[in-house]
């Protein structure tokens, strides 16, 4: 008898990538939660992505492309009159990332009041995991706040697991502090917590990863991994693993997200925090050493390693 895969659902705002490749602009996709989908399909989870997408003509492409990794695009739902979001990227000599984004009236907001999201949910609540972020609930108002924790709950209440990563972008937020209130209930909700130590300094000043750690803890996270950039990250007993190498990127793009999505994948397959911490380091190196967020898959791809 064949196992069944483990069913994991994707919730956030996916967008129109314009990437700088010299004199010329590369059109592709991206988005925090969706680089963890693509990242856990290739691991070989069942992945669907909750979300809206615009009347564009970008959004056909988005969904055959995602469709062409294996992503289940039966929860992406379109909106008619919005647009899908867009941002550009540029990199410097060191591989770090400039964006500017154009994503107000994006679909992805009005993911709560589409005429399909009951449905959805439906369908979302019988995942064995969630994925979902700060940004992810930045982008929403706050009815939708309050839907994507209830989805969380419930999800939770049926014996699966929730994974949060705590991505901080200032210009989503009325206010850092409203962005920390919301970092909390979520965090109250996870089985996984991924807070990186440059976003809880910038939302709550000079914190510590012992103090970022203790925060989301408190909050009621089960599994806090604090991602502490180039250092490595810290895990829940406080032990920090770095990397096996220091690296000097080629594009820092979707470098965390490769880490949560690594480490997810190999904790829902029963791998200790520690190897799983290996194996987010793993697959985030592979990223940083290629263009894009989402690099295309080659023979050093680290998938095997879960």
């Amino acid at each position: 008898m064949i196992a069944r895969r483990q069913r994991i659902v994707c919730v956030g705002e996916a967008m129109v990538e314009l990437a700088s490749r010299g004199p010329a602009w590369d059109v592709g996709y991206g988005g925090d939660t969706l680089n963890q989908a693509i990242h856990l399909v290739r691991f070989g989870y069942d992945v669907a992505y909750l979300t809206v997408l615009g009347s564009d003509p970008f959004a056909p492409r988005m969904t055959a492309a995602w469709a062409r990794e294996g992503l289940d695009t039966g929860l992406v739902l379109r909106d008619e009159v919005c647009n899908t979001g867009l941002y550009s990227i540029s990199i410097d000599e060191r591989g770090e990332r400039h964006f500017n984004y154009w994503r107000a009236d994006s679909a992805a907001r009005a993911l709560f009041s589409h005429p399909r999201i009951d449905e959805a949910l439906t369908q979302a609540a019988e995942a064995d995991a969630l994925v979902y972020s700060l940004i992810s609930l930045a982008i929403l108002p706050e009815e939708g706040r309050e839907r994507l924790l209830e989805l969380a709950s419930e999800i939770r209440r049926r014996s699966g697991k929730v994974a949060f990563d705590g991505n901080y972008r200032p210009r989503l937020w009325d206010s850092a502090a409203t962005a920390s209130r919301w970092r909390d209930r979520a965090a109250a909700e996870a089985d996984f917590g991924f807070p990186t130590i440059d976003d809880e300094r910038a939302m709550v000043g000079d914190e510590d990863p012992e103090a970022a750690a203790a925060q989301w803890q408190r909050a009621g996270c089960d599994e806090v991994v604090v991602k502490l950039g180039g250092a490595g990250c810290r895990l829940a007993d406080g032990e920090v693993i770095p990397p096996e190498a220091q690296l000097h990127p080629v594009d820092s793009s979707g470098a965390g997200d490769a880490f949560s999505a690594g480490y997810l994948a190999a904790r829902l397959r029963g791998a200790s925090p520690h190897s799983a911490a290996r194996c987010g380091h793993e697959l985030a190196g592979w990223t940083l050493m290629r263009a894009g967020a989402i690099p295309a898959l080659d023979h050093a791809a680290p998938y095997g390693q879960a």
